[in-house]
């Protein structure tokens, strides 16, 4: 079975994780400090707090921002679910705005409506590493005395307007799964502007503990002393995992060549199919593409799907709509909410797309679409 997505592993990442382990450090030691280091070269020089996952920097980024009950977090449906249950685990009520019919990013004006005085974040996720309009997400958020959250697990490595990923929102959430653009095993970021926002990450994820003599209410106690103000978690990424992904990070521009060209390959080959529609581009963006989001029109997505998977194609769909789990339709959401995102989700097919990705597979992916789609 050929997947959708996986790992790119060369020996130089296998004798970073073997020194890390030879280290007198397997976690809270240098090797952190470095990973953050590039991570922030990365993204536009950025500060970056490194954590365990994706899901654990969104949970960490609306800590960063102050997210409680009584506030309001306005979001796609079109995403991993994570997006979402991060602001309600800290008690915000998630709204859910719709998305653009041809990218599946988040529509600014639909989230525009969607605001009130509650709202405290603008979420918008770079769907399939298509960067979401951030400077006019910024410009929105701000008008209306909010934060803008870019949630980018899909997207490092991605440009707008010549700027990377990273530079423009005041909350930018990176993942580093296995399947994404570069990985630590598991991992992701935490990007913040604004240094209180910065030091707010690093307390929730190292739970909430001041070590800095100058910032405790008792001092005098000891040079053991440490206080937690408010209350955290350990979301610590390891040293073993972090020398990963500096390695990996060493190769980012490499990743985003090879997976624009295998982008570039799909496009030519699937073009011309009647019953299918290719992603949309956008004249600003860079992608460094995560997904390939063929849509199958005409109702036949599973048809299809069942078809490739049958045939050793390892396609999968990204996403259901968040609010279709049963944790938010038990909290009252209802399908039909968003029908930009469902009618996407209802024809979406994820190609497979990672660096090791062959011509050949490529095109023999594209063989088994058009043999799926016509019948012959």
């Amino acid at each position: 079975m050929l997947p959708y997505g996986r790992q790119s592993i060369d020996d130089d990442d296998v004798a970073a994780v073997v020194a890390a382990l030879r280290s007198d450090w397997l976690t809270t030691g240098p090797a952190v400090a470095e990973f953050e280091a590039a991570v922030s070269a990365a993204c536009g020089d950025v500060p970056a707090v490194s954590v365990t996952s994706g899901t654990a920097a969104l949970h960490v980024a609306y800590a960063a921002a102050g997210v409680g009950p009584g506030d309001e977090v306005v979001t796609t449906p079109l995403t991993f679910v994570a997006t979402a249950a991060a602001a309600a685990l800290h008690g915000a009520t998630v709204v859910f705005a719709d998305v653009e019919p041809d990218t599946g990013n988040l529509d600014v004006e639909a989230a525009r409506a969607a605001m009130t005085e509650r709202t405290r974040v603008v979420a918008a996720v770079d769907y399939a590493g298509l960067p979401a309009e951030p400077e006019r997400f910024a410009e929105l958020a701000h008008a209306h005395g909010a934060l803008f959250l870019e949630d980018a697990a899909h997207s490092i490595g991605s440009r707008w307007a010549g700027r990377p990923v990273g530079a423009f929102a005041d909350l930018t959430t990176l993942s580093f799964f296995p399947t994404k653009n570069l990985t630590t095993a598991e991992g992701g970021a935490v990007l913040a502007t604004d240094p209180g926002l910065e030091r707010r990450a690093r307390l929730f994820k190292n739970h909430g503990l001041v070590r800095e003599p100058d910032a405790q209410r008792w001092p005098d106690e000891g040079p053991w002393h440490q206080e937690v103000h408010e209350l955290g978690l350990n979301y610590r990424l390891p040293d073993v995992l972090a020398a990963l992904g500096t390695s990996q990070l060493r190769r980012l521009d490499a990743f985003r060549t090879r997976r624009a060209e295998i982008h570039a390959r799909y496009d030519e080959g699937l073009r011309d199919l009647d019953g299918v529609r290719t992603p949309a581009h956008r004249a600003d963006a860079e992608p460094a593409w995560h997904l390939y989001p063929l849509r199958v029109l005409d109702g036949r997505r599973r048809e299809v799907f069942e078809s490739l998977r049958a045939a050793g194609i390892g396609v999968q769909v990204n996403y259901i709509p968040a609010y279709w789990h049963p944790a938010f339709a038990d909290l009252g959401y209802r399908r039909g909410l968003c029908p930009n995102a469902e009618a996407y989700y209802e024809q979406e097919i994820s190609l497979p797309l990672f660096p090791d990705l062959t011509d050949a597979d490529v095109d023999r992916v594209v063989e088994e679409v058009r043999r799926a789609v016509t019948g012959r």
